[in-house]
């Protein structure tokens, strides 16, 4: 597999945290909401959230569209039997499955909601070319995504200790754009940033691993990581500290809405 990341271990890494996520995904939930805000549809036929994780906004998804059906569809196992424990929606499929190879017919589906999910996708030609498939005519696709100054800080502290891979590499604006574009058509496609506050870097860290989101790409360091780096990682993070005494993480988030034209 070419690289970037390995769907194995994102599955993986996503299921162990499915009983952990809810407690500490503000930020997943917030960027959510905002792309729910974007649906001014009032019923649709056969709605897919795809990408749906814990299953958090199933029943927002079908209070807000009133759809016929809801297919829940995600690469984590554990995500969807996390999900179907604990989310009670009626006309819910559960389904899981690989995002860039998704396992329904043509033209069966009126809108694809998805947040913060495509970023983990190895090859996004392939995830668009299957949605802008399985997208009815006129169908919608409505996603967020994080570019690639996301956890900036932590990438650059991590590089003055070391040349390992320490944070999870996406893909820029402009190449979301090309490579959406080839199959869908815009309807628009907007940046907006997002800085978390921290009093301690552990609490960022934390916070990563109770996601599932933590280093998960090919490149990152195998085994331990020494208690001389991991202080000297601490210590080069500390030039972050703003004025208020806190330590921020930026998130680089993308908006997306497309049509099937």
């Amino acid at each position: 597999m070419s690289a970037q990341f390995l769907k194995p271990q994102i599955a993986e890494s996503f299921s162990r945290a499915a009983v952990s996520y809810d407690n500490v995904a503000q930020l997943q939930r917030r960027i959510g909401h905002n792309l729910l805000e974007s649906l001014d549809q009032k019923s649709v036929p056969l709605v897919m959230d795809l990408g749906c994780g814990t299953g958090y906004f199933a029943p927002l998804l079908t209070e807000q569209l009133r759809p016929e059906h809801l297919i829940c569809f995600d690469l984590a196992q554990g995500m969807l039997e996390y999900a179907k424990q604990t989310r009670v929606t009626a006309n819910t499929l559960w389904l899981c499955g690989d995002a860039e190879n998704i396992p329904l017919a043509d033209s069966s589906v009126d809108l694809i909601f998805s947040s913060l999910a495509i970023q983990w996708c190895e090859n996004l030609p392939s995830l668009f070319s299957e949605v802008a498939r399985v997208l009815k005519p006129g169908g919608r696709f409505l996603f967020s995504t994080l570019g690639p100054d996301t956890l900036f800080e932590l990438r650059d502290a991590w590089s003055e200790v070391d040349k390992f891979q320490h944070v999870n590499r996406f893909i820029s604006f402009e190449t979301l754009q090309a490579q959406a574009t080839e199959y869908l058509q815009e309807v628009s496609l907007r940046e907006d940033r997002e800085v978390l506050l921290y009093d301690q870097l552990r609490e960022l860290t934390t916070e990563l691993k109770g996601i599932g989101a933590h280093n998960i790409s090919a490149g990152r360091q195998s085994g331990l990581t020494g208690k001389a780096r991991i202080s000297a990682f601490k210590q080069a993070y500390e030039q972050f500290r703003g004025a208020e005494g806190k330590l921020p993480a930026t998130y680089q988030v993308f908006y997306g809405d497309y049509i099937n034209g």
